[in-house]
């Protein structure tokens, strides 16, 4: 049994394409600007991957459809992008591993690195504004991986 995929989405869906040489040109940069703020939250936690993935896919929906179509294509993060566009949700593991690192960035920021009141108030309830929609989002079921069993004839 293969990994559950998600839909393809072979066309791209109908918006409205920015006509202005300027106003395309900033919504290009500013799609890949969410790129790489969406790379960069996967390794920093408290930075949201999924939100600047989804506005890059946006931009790129109006300005450019061959980089939407490698993004939503783009082996690991097409994937989630697709499962989250499709109402289908996120993995519990990407669930639990988020909530984590999220609560230990934002603990470790609030106490140790920038110890100010404000900060320390201001975290936590961001903390757990994220956590309810994170803990909201339907859980994705993968089927379990199987290891391929080679026949070894005697």
């Amino acid at each position: 049994m293969s990994e559950q995929k998600p839909e393809h989405h072979p066309e791209t869906p109908t918006s409205k394409n920015i006509n202005q040489p300027l106003l395309r040109a900033l919504v290009f940069a500013a799609g890949w600007l969410s790129v790489a703020l969406g790379v960069i939250g996967i390794f920093l936690p408290v930075l949201p991957t999924t939100p600047f993935l989804l506005l890059a896919a946006a931009c790129f929906l109006r300005t450019s459809p061959r980089f939407y179509h490698w993004l939503i294509s783009h082996p690991k993060l097409g994937k989630y992008l697709l499962y989250y566009l499709d109402g289908k949700g996120i993995p519990k593991k990407a669930k639990v591993y988020t909530l984590l690192l999220m609560w230990f960035s934002l603990i470790s920021t609030a106490f140790i690195f920038v110890p100010r009141l404000t900060v320390q108030i201001i975290l936590p309830l961001v903390g757990i504004g994220v956590s309810i929609y994170i803990l909201r989002l339907p859980t994705l079921e993968l089927p379990p991986k199987q290891t391929l069993q080679k026949n070894n004839p005697k």
